[in-house]
């Protein structure tokens, strides 16, 4: 599945995007909790629900836009890995050479058409593509000065996680990036606990209930599952990134860059 769009800029109020619906999915109770899928009904909200869930996540889109920034080099590609609705691309847009081509891979095509949607409502003046894949099979890049993975390894199944990484490796140019955002967890327990409630505190603020956290939270168990900052940090110098560092941390969230 390809798109590609060279059309002008849309005003400001366009790069917001289609409107989207609000985030009920676990409002009430069910029988039973199947997993988290990323299908129709969760793109319809999807932008509403990383909102409330994740901690600063503009401010961490923007961080990242401007990191991919400095490492964009024009004619190369950017490669936004687990593209969602394509928040990432819409933000990056505004920071990232116009000679730097987008490619949005996500295996979910409902994620994709919103991000289809969310483009063409900016009016994106780049070559960009729409691919679907999936990355539990390991990414297939080319020709990129930077990769970009915002809460997605964290739903790569572990037994593929380091061969993902590895082939992003390999495949990145020489003195690109890999910007990794992800949920993480601690090996102090009480440390852990404590992350956690407040997290889960956060999201009572923006509106979530008990119950919606608490369903959310089992429907994800086997779907998301973080490693500890310190694992992500050392697969990535394993697999041979020179340089790693943090810059952003919030309680149990942490944003990574890895130089080439």
């Amino acid at each position: 599945m390809t798109d590609r769009k060279v059309i002008g800029i849309g005003s400001a109020e366009s790069r917001k995007g289609p409107s989207e619906g609000h985030d009920n999915i676990f409002a009430e109770e069910k029988p039973i909790i199947e997993d988290f899928k990323f299908g129709k009904e969760t793109a319809s909200v999807f932008d509403d629900m990383v909102d409330r869930s994740v901690p600063f996540y503009r401010e961490i889109q923007r961080m990242s836009g401007e990191i991919a920034a400095d490492f964009a080099v024009s004619g190369t590609n950017l490669y936004d890995l687990g593209c969602a609705t394509g928040t990432t691309m819409v933000m990056f847009d505004e920071l990232v050479d116009p000679g730097v081509r987008f490619v949005g891979v996500d295996n979910s095509d409902d994620m994709l058409a919103k991000t289809r949607q969310k483009l063409e409502a900016r009016k994106m003046v780049r070559a960009f593509d729409l691919v679907n894949a999936d990355l539990n099979q390991g990414p297939l890049i080319e020709n990129a000065s930077v990769v970009v993975m915002i809460l997605t390894l964290q739903f790569v199944r572990p037994m593929h996680r380091e061969r993902a990484i590895r082939k992003i490796y390999e495949q990145l140019n020489d003195n690109g990036c890999l910007i990794l955002v992800e949920k993480i967890t601690l090996e102090d327990s009480l440390l852990n606990r404590l992350f956690i409630k407040h997290y889960y505190e956060m999201k009572r603020r923006n509106g979530y209930s008990t119950t919606e956290i608490t369903l959310k939270r089992e429907a994800l168990e086997n779907v998301l599952i973080p490693y500890r900052y310190e694992e992500n940090r050392d697969m990535l110098l394993q697999t041979g990134f020179k340089s790693v560092e943090e810059f952003f941390r919030w309680y149990n969230f942490s944003a990574v860059v890895a130089v080439k």
